[in-house]
């Protein structure tokens, strides 16, 4: 029983019960890349971003969270869709695609198409385990089981498509393909928001047919991203 337990080793069962999903799908990513592995201070520092990204989305989220009242009755149905994707996805993919960038675009080891997908997991798992932390803390042990299973794969599906589009947007950039580039970053951001924001309004909304779209979603999710990233590596190329 935990009450018998000493502290310490009850606070490490919490935190590794919050990290360990993270850390699990963190190693699958980086098995996957096969051609030329990332530094571990890198990886290191793309979990810091990570975390830095969940940090400035708490406050972001805090003040859209005030704000959208003002703008939608909490009791339409359009409030959990406004809050979804305008609150939560965009200030998350956001915050995560920001520090992203910043980090890695112009970093020297940034030199195949597959290391976005490797960056923008890092950074995103980085965030989830943060964000695991919080919710293990914040509501028991218990919730961690779900988490493991639907939130935090949840944050690497997204950011597959993110690193997907960004390793394109490098790879245009090689090309002097401006317009390419621009139009894959603006992808990597859009189709991230837009995938967080469906995941989260069926979450929120708690109806029976948004809980079978949530189930048909995570199912279906699972299987393309596994394909992706598959896809990704073996055909990944230097830019």
């Amino acid at each position: 029983m935990f009450f018998a337990l000493p502290l310490m080793a009850v606070l490490w069962i919490y935190i590794l019960a919050a990290v360990l999903p993270a850390v699990f799908l963190m190693r699958y990513i980086y098995r996957q890349d096969s051609i030329e592995k990332e530094p571990p201070l890198l990886l290191a520092s793309l979990i810091l971003m990570g975390v830095a990204a969940a940090l400035v989305s708490i406050l972001l989220e805090s003040v859209g969270e005030s704000v959208l009242p003002l703008l939608v009755d909490r009791n339409s149905p359009r409030y959990a869709i406004f809050l979804s994707f305008l609150v939560v996805a965009a200030v998350e993919e956001g915050a995560k695609f920001y520090f992203l960038k910043r980090r890695t675009w112009r970093d020297p080891n940034f030199n195949y198409r597959f290391d976005g997908v490797v960056f923008s997991a890092f950074v995103s798992l980085g965030f989830a385990a943060f964000e695991n932390l919080r919710y293990v803390f914040g509501y028991g042990l218990l919730v961690s089981v779900p988490r493991a299973f639907l939130a935090v794969p949840g944050h690497l599906g997204f950011s597959v498509f993110m690193g997907a589009f960004y390793g394109r947007a490098k790879l245009c950039e090689d090309y002097g393909n401006r317009a390419g580039k621009i139009a894959n970053l603006f992808a990597a951001y859009l189709v991230a928001v837009v995938l967080h924001g469906f995941y989260d309004t069926c979450a929120m909304v708690g109806s029976v047919l948004s809980t079978v779209l949530f189930v048909a979603f995570i199912l279906v999710m699972y299987v393309v991203v596994i394909r992706l990233i598959k896809h990704e590596a073996a055909s990944d190329r230097p830019v």
